[in-house]
């Protein structure tokens, strides 16, 4: 890492910057608007910070593995320079520690530890755990409707969410009493509608929590990850700080319970919207993990992924995007290019069998997708095995986006069960 301070971004006169809703409102046609506009768009942050997003797959494609597009913030302009708004929503993305704020060597060495402590057979060792969870959380999911006037349940709050919060935590030895006040902090730092003072709040306290979690762990190891990255700290020295094994905890908790409870609600709901492709599941042609790699295409859990930094004026597409400044890489624009997809880009296909973005690509790839899609294949099956009737309790048009414009979800998914299959 280089601690030398970065020159201002310079935004290009010509292009007026689109101001991202820190609702998430009208995500898919937002995007709609910015890939038409070009692959790489210039963007307002909330605090008006000045950006840039990637819209089409392709130039995602290139951007992410250039060899001049960095992760470390020290290329980061506006934060070197300390021209950020007090509070700003969005700098936990920049600063905490880890994999996906370090690069080069930097990177290999920490996704190299984490590598080692995170192995299949770790993550194979939850497959049981996953069933067993499922199983109990369907049976409070009915309860939840049984218990509405109008059968009425939030398949959100019930399943989507504590099914990834639970795996997580028992795969990091996190206790169970902290597994609510995790995902509301989680919340808060990946919401960009976030209150000023809330987000150093937020950060100190779920820092707090990950060290009395490592502290524990230090104190009576158990066969989780966070006493196997203890024990690669104490065996390598200096080779995992203090710092670096809590920003590596934090990352973990919160891409590891919010991107899977989105990717679940997100495929309930396109189920729902297109029954012909659960009739395809159904029959056979089609099966539950088409079903999780199509919703990863077609409704990305994640939105405009941050950051990324030019260390240097760079070409993308038609635009030059200046030196220092942040990118946001957009997986729900990426998975919709009609120009990766074909003309029924915005058709959701189970049958479509097409590569997507929505775990990166390169050196950055997500380490957890097999967790994440083990997690999604053996909850939705499950789901629509149990409840075959299963539902949409309102129109689509009326679920309220998450307010944010990283995560891409609905804040709520009310369903109706219908009749359960063998009561």
């Amino acid at each position: 890492m280089t601690d030398g301070r970065c020159p201002v971004p310079h935004a290009d006169p010509a292009a007026a910057p689109h101001r991202l809703d820190p609702t998430g409102a009208r995500q898919h046609a937002v995007n709609e608007e910015l890939r038409a506009r070009g692959a790489a768009v210039p963007v307002l942050l909330p605090g008006d910070v000045p950006a840039y997003a990637i819209t089409r797959h392709e130039e995602l494609k290139d951007f992410v593995t250039h060899p001049d597009v960095a992760k470390n913030a020290c290329h980061f302009a506006a934060l070197q320079n300390d021209e950020l708004p007090p509070g700003w929503p969005m700098r936990t993305f920049a600063t905490v520690r880890g994999m996906i704020t370090a690069d080069g060597e930097d990177h290999k060495r920490l996704r190299s530890l984490v590598t080692r402590a995170f192995t299949p057979r770790r993550v194979e060792a939850l497959r049981p755990v996953v069933h067993e969870l499922t199983g109990t959380l369907l049976e409070r999911l009915g309860e939840a409707a049984a218990a509405d006037p109008d059968g009425v349940a939030d398949l959100r709050r019930h399943f989507a969410l504590p099914l990834p919060m639970s795996v997580i935590c028992q795969l990091l030895g996190v206790d169970d009493h902290y597994q609510d006040r995790l995902h509301e902090l989680s919340n808060e730092i990946v919401s960009t509608q976030t209150a000023p003072d809330r987000v150093p709040a937020a950060n100190r306290e779920m820092v707090a929590i990950l060290g009395q979690v490592a502290a524990a762990r230090l104190q009576d190891p158990g066969d989780d990850l966070t006493s196997a990255l203890i024990a690669v700290r104490e065996e390598d020295g200096d080779r995992l700080s203090e710092e670096e094994l809590i920003g590596t905890l934090m990352l973990t908790i919160i891409a590891g319970h919010e991107t899977t409870l989105n990717l679940i609600t997100n495929a309930v709901r396109a189920l729902c919207n297109h029954r012909d492709q659960l009739d395809l599941v159904r029959s056979g042609a089609a099966s539950w993990g088409d079903v999780v790699e199509e919703t990863l295409r077609y409704d990305s859990p994640v939105s405009f992924f941050p950051f990324r930094y030019t260390t240097r004026d760079l070409p993308v597409g038609d635009a030059v995007i200046p030196k220092g400044a942040p990118v946001l890489i957009s997986y729900t624009a990426a998975g919709r290019d009609e120009r990766a997809y074909g003309p029924d880009a915005g058709r959701f296909d189970v049958t479509r069998g097409a590569r997507h973005l929505s775990f990166g690509h390169g050196a950055h790839f997500c380490l957890g997708a097999p967790l994440a899609r083990m997690e999604a294949v053996i909850a939705l099956e499950a789901l629509f095995t149990r409840f075959p009737a299963l539902d949409l309790a309102i129109p689509d048009e009326e679920l309220v986006p998450h307010p944010s414009f990283v995560g891409n979800s609905p804040r709520r998914l009310p369903i109706r069960l219908g009749v359960p299959h063998n009561s």
